[in-house]
């Protein structure tokens, strides 16, 4: 599983798009899963990060999933019309 940090916004987006992008390469599994639920401070930043993660991971042939999404971000992604992109897992 991947781990976002509490904060990501557009500062911290460069480094943690490097680092899930990292985590990727050596996850062997053939599913990614990113945990959200740290995150308390976000911009729209963090959807292009995830959207990023999500597009990579599906390039080399495996699954993508968030879990915790924080319920604002789950809004955002919805009205930018990515929501069913980044579906939360139970």
């Amino acid at each position: 599983m991947l781990v976002l940090p509490p904060e990501l916004t557009h500062r911290q987006a460069t480094a943690c798009l490097q680092m899930l992008l990292q985590g990727l390469r050596v996850h062997r599994e053939s599913g990614v899963v990113v945990d959200a639920s740290a995150m308390t401070v976000f911009d729209s930043s963090a959807l292009a990060v995830l959207l990023e993660c999500r597009r990579e991971a599906l390039s080399v042939g495996k699954t993508f999933a968030v879990q915790g999404l924080p319920t604002a971000l789950r809004g955002m992604a919805g009205l930018y019309g990515v929501g069913t992109l980044l579906t939360p897992v139970s």
